[in-house]
């Protein structure tokens, strides 16, 4: 038989489950953390190293290194680690015997064969350098180029291109590669200047929150303290 003062007593041990109302004011907002990060880096998939992205003001300094607007057959695929097999460049497609142009100002860096294959090389006054292979070169090694200045012609037969000609275009900064179609506003991953492309609240907080490592549960409340059980997880 279960006493009142027993019942009682089982009543005091059960432990609360309590609901503070979510704080207004502790916990940063979207805005308010993405002002403090200017010129993060936010990819359409990921968020990258700094290392492996183009600063937002060498975009519109450079052009096609083919005449027109040549089809990307094969796009820039970087391995996770340098060691590994990518495609650190993109292949486009132009038929044999192109004229092969500088994308942007710089100097001539190399011009010879590399691995059986010619390559060009430009280096450009932002630290970047611009490859391009196979192509019979027509400049020298210290030669000052402008964007457009013909390098060479295009020459057939490099690998895992779908028809007779493609140009490897190549881009690198140090040991670094990176895509060269961000020189062109067209990579999958540009430097947004927060202050000039404003991103969305809700993708900002996204990004800073991964960023500083903040992310939560979408089935936590902040604030909200819950019991330990198997159906309902812990924030």
């Amino acid at each position: 038989m279960v006493t009142r003062s027993g019942a009682l007593c089982a009543l005091l041990l059960v432990p609360l489950v309590t609901y503070p109302p979510p704080p207004s004011s502790s916990l940063p907002t979207a805005m308010s953390l993405a002002a403090d990060h200017q010129g993060l880096v936010v990819s359409a998939s990921a968020l990258v190293p700094p290392s492996r992205v183009v600063a937002a003001d060498s975009v519109g300094r450079y052009r096609w290194p083919v005449d027109g607007q040549p089809r990307p057959v094969r796009r820039f695929d970087p391995p996770p680690r340098p060691w590994l097999a990518g495609h650190r460049g993109v292949d486009l497609l132009a038929p044999a015997g192109a004229t092969i142009r500088a994308a942007g100002d710089g100097t001539i860096s190399y011009a010879g064969m590399v691995a059986g294959r010619p390559v060009i090389s430009v280096a450009h006054a932002d630290g970047l350098r611009t490859t391009y292979e196979p192509v019979e070169p027509a400049v020298t090694v210290g030669t000052s180029v402008h964007a457009g200045t013909v390098l060479g012609v295009l020459l057939p037969g490099h690998a895992g291109c779908p028809q007779a000609a493609c140009l490897h275009w190549g881009l690198r900064r140090g040991d670094d590669y990176l895509d060269p179609l961000a020189l062109l506003g067209l990579g999958r991953t540009r430097l947004l200047p927060l202050a000039d492309a404003p991103l969305s609240a809700g993708r900002a907080g996204w990004a800073v929150a991964r960023r500083a490592g903040r992310t939560r549960r979408a089935s936590c409340t902040p604030g909200r303290t819950v019991s330990a059980s198997p159906a309902r997880p812990k924030c």
